[in-house]
């Protein structure tokens, strides 16, 4: 019988300490050390080790005599996801989603995993029988024979079945039910996410076969876990949006094989997932006429271009202190605008209520924004409806100035494609749009009151 211990981990960096701490020499948080029982590896503990031959020592090479090997990605038949993962699955790949209860993380993935008929795909769920995944994939109405589902939680049983049935590609939902027989503590716990996504990862790099994990997330919506988790898969895809409501986005947060900012929009139907080919329709809200304190911003999301609808409130403020709220987006650069619209452009904000709404649930970080955002302000506070026919993409500096953003050529575009007459940009992307030609007319102007004055008059 292997000796048994007891250690203590941090429930936010996976640290190990012989002791309990108050605050984790690590990453600095209080009170986040729990005791877990750990048992050293038994020599017959079921593992993963389907090696090729006996151990052999790694022996340092010069990068110019490492073998550069072609890695052929795993197209899928939903090309969301294809963008989202940098142009499909990679072989070998461990992957990792995280989201809310309900989102749609396993309809997700199970539909994907039917999408696949010339792959072997085993399905593995620890929180659904085999009886519950069937209905679902009626539900999602896509045949495949080549899907195999299974029921487990223990992790030596689902390798003594992927040795059996050498799948394609593997799925794991989720990574917080399984358990090994290695480490003592419960299903979960932080020795045991890490000791199972351990043996994962060394049975998708040894076997070249691409392993998706589905995570739950805790309160403060960060996946559930040691933080080591995430560093040591190769993607973190984050799947978002509002149960209430139909559409979803897939977010990818870290990629080894692809660009970390790039983005997938689903609508969530009766039967499954549906790509949106086009999400600057649906973030565009149809109206019967143009309304006050509504401005469009071409935005980009990692290499995709889209048109947001932003929407603005501004009202005197009736209840002491004006409030400044914002939805989808940072309320220290909601306060940054309004102070340069007052500064440098004249207008009295301080005593107004102002709300800000990103339509469509979006989270806008891209600079680019500003400028609709502050448009949208004036308008409300002005009772002057902006053009649904115009658009805005620039970033507003504290001076007051226009600044560029970059691949203006592509925003112009989507916006053109959608049938925007104007777009008003910095006269300093003069550069990158040089010599190309747009049917949409490019409206560019270096100060924020130059704007507001072509704009309103």
């Amino acid at each position: 019988m292997a000796k048994v211990k007891s250690a203590f981990f941090c429930q936010n960096c996976g640290a190990q300490s012989p002791k309990w701490t108050g605050k984790c020499p690590s990453c600095g948080e209080w009170n986040t050390y729990v005791e877990e029982v750990i048992e050293k590896e038994h020599a017959s503990s079921p593992s993963w080790n389907k090696a090729s031959g006996p151990a052999r020592a790694s022996k340092p090479q010069a990068i110019d005599q490492v073998e550069s090997v072609a890695m052929q990605r795993i197209k899928t038949a939903d090309e969301e996801l294809n963008r989202v993962l940098g142009g499909g699955i990679v072989p070998g790949s461990l992957v990792l989603i995280g989201g809310e209860p309900g989102i749609g993380k396993s309809t997700l993935l199970l539909q994907i995993a039917l999408q696949l008929p010339n792959l072997k795909v085993l399905y593995v769920s620890g929180e659904e029988s085999e009886q519950q995944i069937k209905m679902r994939a009626e539900r999602i109405g896509i045949k495949n024979n080549n899907c195999f589902v299974l029921s487990e939680v223990g992790i030596a049983n689902v390798f003594r079945q992927i040795e059996e049935l050498e799948p394609q590609l593997l799925v794991i939902d989720s990574i917080q039910t399984l358990y090994s027989d290695k480490v003592e503590s419960a299903a979960g716990s932080i020795s045991q996410i890490r000791e199972c996504t351990a043996e994962l990862m060394k049975f998708a790099k040894e076997t070249n076969t691409p392993v998706f994990l589905i995570g739950h997330i805790n309160k403060e919506g960060a996946i559930a876990g040691p933080k080591v988790l995430e560093h040591m898969v190769d993607t973190v895809l984050q799947f978002e949006g509002d149960r209430h409501l139909v559409y979803r986005i897939l977010r990818t947060t870290k990629n080894r094989f692809g660009a970390a900012s790039e983005l997938g929009i689903y609508e969530m139907q009766g039967e499954g997932l549906r790509e949106v080919k086009n999400p600057s329709e649906i973030l565009i809200s149809q109206k019967d006429g143009d309304v006050s304190g509504v401005a469009i911003a071409a935005t980009l999301e990692g290499n995709r271009p889209l048109l947001i609808e932003i929407q603005s409130l501004v009202s005197p403020a009736t209840y002491g202190n004006p409030q400044r709220t914002s939805t989808g987006f940072d309320n220290k650069r909601l306060s940054m605008l309004l102070a340069v619209l007052e500064k440098r452009g004249g207008f009295r904000l301080g005593t107004q209520d102002v709300f800000l709404n990103v339509a469509g649930g979006l989270k806008l970080d891209d600079p680019a924004a500003d400028l609709a955002i502050c448009m949208a302000m004036i308008s409300s506070l002005e009772e002057i409806p902006v053009s649904s026919k115009v658009c805005f993409a620039a970033e507003v500096g504290l001076g007051g100035e226009i600044r560029a953003v970059n691949r203006i050529d592509g925003r112009i575009m989507e916006a053109e494609k959608l049938g925007f007459e104007a777009i008003y940009v910095s006269k300093f992307a003069q550069r990158a749009i040089e010599g190309k030609k747009f049917k949409i007319a490019v409206r560019q102007f270096g100060r924020i009151h130059e704007v507001i004055s072509d704009l309103f008059g």
